[in-house]
């Protein structure tokens, strides 16, 4: 039995013994009496259903994935439109070290952006405008830590690993 968030119990493995299918199938064997015999399917699954494990994974953590299974990992905030073709070189890089994510490429104010990705339980949130491009740096933000401050690249693929470690 696993406990969900309100702490309602909930069976999640199964074994249940099966006389449907193997008629349904018309499934036999030959038995030490020569003769044909109806078998029995059992059938195991140790979390139960795929479907009601990760309805309690995603009630226990509220969706606030830890980093390492979260779909997005990052979302880039350009600051206006020009920033946007940068936006995809850092996404391209991210992605090709695994890391992945997605670009916020909305006409929305900056602060906007933050607070969906916020929103959104988006672990980084990386901004970019003309100082970062002139650099080939991104500005780091955690969720719910707040600015990390300006990286480079590498050094932030460094960090994330070092954070996505299990």
């Amino acid at each position: 039995m696993v406990k969900d968030a309100l702490g309602r119990k909930w069976q999640l493995e199964t074994i249940q013994v099966d006389y449907n299918l193997p008629e349904r199938f018309d499934l036999h064997y030959i038995g030490n009496d020569n003769e044909k015999h109806r078998p029995v399917m059992i059938h195991r699954a140790p979390f139960g259903s795929l479907e009601r494990f990760i309805a309690i994974l995603l009630e226990n953590t509220a969706g606030d994935f830890p980093l390492w299974l979260s779909p997005d990992q990052f979302i880039i905030l350009p600051i206006s439109e020009k920033y946007v073709d940068y936006s995809k070189k850092v996404s391209q890089f991210l992605e090709n070290h695994d890391i992945s994510g997605q670009i916020d490429d909305r006409n929305e104010k900056t602060g906007k952006k933050i607070r969906d990705a916020e929103l959104n339980k988006i672990p980084f949130m990386l901004v970019v405008g003309e100082n970062e491009e002139k650099d080939g740096t991104i500005s780091v933000r955690r969720r719910g830590e707040g600015d990390l401050g300006v990286m480079n690249l590498e050094d932030f693929v460094s960090y994330f690993k070092k954070e996505a470690a299990i």
